[in-house]
């Protein structure tokens, strides 16, 4: 959970903004999205499988651009 405390002459909207920085370094919404509908564990692996690939993919090609 994020806190953010207000200071005494604080503004709203600042405030607001350090509340939604900290639930993005802390990774809240990725969360909620990822969780948003049941996943099978198998489906869940094949995607994992599968960035794995992608990323394999984007080093080799870089490594070769060099």
């Amino acid at each position: 959970m994020s806190l953010v405390k207000i200071r005494d002459n604080d503004i709203f909207e600042r405030a607001f903004r350090r509340f939604k920085k900290s639930c993005e370094r802390l990774g809240v919404l990725a969360e909620v999205k990822k969780r948003e509908h049941f996943e099978k564990p198998s489906i869940r692996l094949k995607k994992k499988r599968e960035e794995a690939k992608k990323r394999n993919f984007k080093t080799k090609k870089q490594q070769q651009r060099y």
